[in-house]
């Protein structure tokens, strides 16, 4: 069990390195079907009209990484020296090229990375109480969960996700992962056995980027948006998305991504940390907090929840 999962950290890590190791940011741009795309270096080596933009390492490089996870490999954290920028960059390879952070110009680039990455700091953050610097300096503190309540196996999955024996599915990765079927549909995505596997998550940091940059690019559900449609304008509201006051923005992304855990509550907590992280991050890339949006654009406090949960626990 233990080799299998270091074989599968080794090869994922031979597989991303000749890749990171590739300086090239060579412009090429042809027509397809009449239409511009480009490749633009190992970021964006899969021809795509997104690469035509400015590939993430062009606008946000290792020292702003360094600025907004500053205390991640301070003595006390618990993740010391597992999240890097390189493992950052390199997941996000997969994904440029499908316009996560290739979207738009400059500024709406710029303001997708600064989006995940609150989403990521805020739940991997462990500056809670008196901690110096607070929530918004400790991100990337955590890549797993210290003390899980129980195995978050349910059976009623046990057709399609059977839960691996002796396996835990408690948090994991950078925007966390809970529940064998979780595991069992981002694994599908990535195609790697994280069912059998959840272990992976937490060993290797460009996986758990990449686990965390797949939920962000995919919708929850058949006909809703993603995280990134709905950060980069791409999603167009229904009437009964406006009725329920679910609106182009930030405030979207938390509503796919957790629902009624955060959304549909007022201004409570478990929210405002992650509005807070997020223009926090606008002002440390020099983009600006009133990026943000006006409040309902901003938070999701008022929207009813895309996909209620059917249990307290979920």
């Amino acid at each position: 069990f233990k080799v299998a999962s270091l074989l599968l950290v080794l090869s994922v890590a031979a597989f991303f390195a000749p890749v990171a190791a590739d300086s090239s940011d060579q412009l090429i741009v042809k027509s397809v079907q009449g239409k511009k795309a480009c490749t633009r270096g190992w970021e964006c080596a899969t021809l795509s009209r997104f690469c035509c933009n400015q590939t993430i390492s062009d606008f946000f490089q290792t020292y702003n990484f360094e600025e907004l996870f500053p205390k991640r490999n301070s003595p006390v954290a618990h993740a010391v020296d597992f999240w890097d920028y390189n493992s950052f960059i390199t997941a996000s390879a997969v994904y440029q090229p499908q316009g996560f952070g290739t979207t738009g110009g400059k500024l709406s680039q710029m303001k997708e990375i600064a989006a995940f990455l609150a989403h990521v700091g805020a739940k991997t953050s462990c500056g809670y109480g008196v901690a110096t610097g607070g929530p918004t300096a400790w991100g990337l503190c955590y890549n797993h969960e210290l003390s899980p309540s129980q195995d978050y196996c349910d059976e009623y999955f046990k057709y399609d996700y059977p839960c691996a024996p002796g396996a835990q599915y408690y948090g994991r990765g950078a925007i966390p992962i809970y529940w064998n079927y979780n595991y069992g549909k981002v694994g599908e995505g990535l195609k790697v056995d994280l069912l059998n596997h959840p272990e992976y998550l937490e060993q290797n940091a460009t996986l758990a980027f990449q686990a965390a940059m797949y939920q962000w690019m995919t919708p929850a559900k058949k006909g809703q948006p993603s995280p990134h449609e709905v950060l980069v304008g791409s999603w167009k509201p229904t009437r009964n998305d406006t009725l329920a006051k679910r609106l182009p923005g930030f405030g979207t992304t938390m509503n796919v991504l957790y629902g009624d855990g955060v959304c549909g509550q007022g201004d409570v907590d478990s929210m405002n940390n992650i509005v807070t992280h997020y223009l926090y991050y606008l002002d440390l890339m020099g983009v600006g907090r009133e990026e943000g949006g006006p409040h309902e654009v901003l938070t999701c406090a008022e929207q009813v929840p895309f996909n209620p949960s059917y249990k307290s626990s979920s």
